[in-house]
């Protein structure tokens, strides 16, 4: 079954809730702070790559998160739902889905984005990641 909102992510056992991870999460925290950090600059040759590692960074975020609230998600999409569903940023799920779509374009099907979406889809991962880590 396809998940459509969290519930499904829970019955699915596509996350499920565990002890809160407090450790784990500050590590998942600071790795991201880190990926991000090593980010050098965008060019066309190299925008793709920024990319996934800004949405990387973003995934780790969110999976800090939810560690810390005691769920371990184990899927993107169960990930967008806990930031729709959960934590109530539908705002903020709408881009999260965007990306992740463009993100498994790249991974899965060999699609590279154009200079501009690929700036377009840094600045909403960044977006993402400013407003949740507030």
């Amino acid at each position: 079954m396809r998940e459509t909102n969290w519930n499904d992510c829970l019955t699915d056992n596509s996350a499920r809730t565990i002890t809160p991870d407090i450790d784990r999460a500050r590590a998942l925290e600071q790795t991201a702070k880190d990926r991000i950090q090593v980010i050098a600059g965008i060019n066309e040759k190299n925008c793709n790559f920024v990319f996934e590692d800004y949405y990387t960074s973003l995934l780790e975020l969110l999976q800090a998160m939810a560690f810390k609230n005691g769920f371990n998600i184990l899927n993107h999409i169960c990930l967008g739902y806990y930031l729709r569903d959960i934590l109530k940023r539908e705002d903020l799920y709408f881009l999260f889905d965007d990306v992740r779509y463009k993100r498994n374009s790249l991974t899965y099907y060999g699609s590279k984005m154009d200079y501009e979406t690929a700036k377009e889809a840094i600045e909403a991962c960044k977006k993402i990641i400013r407003e949740l880590s507030m």
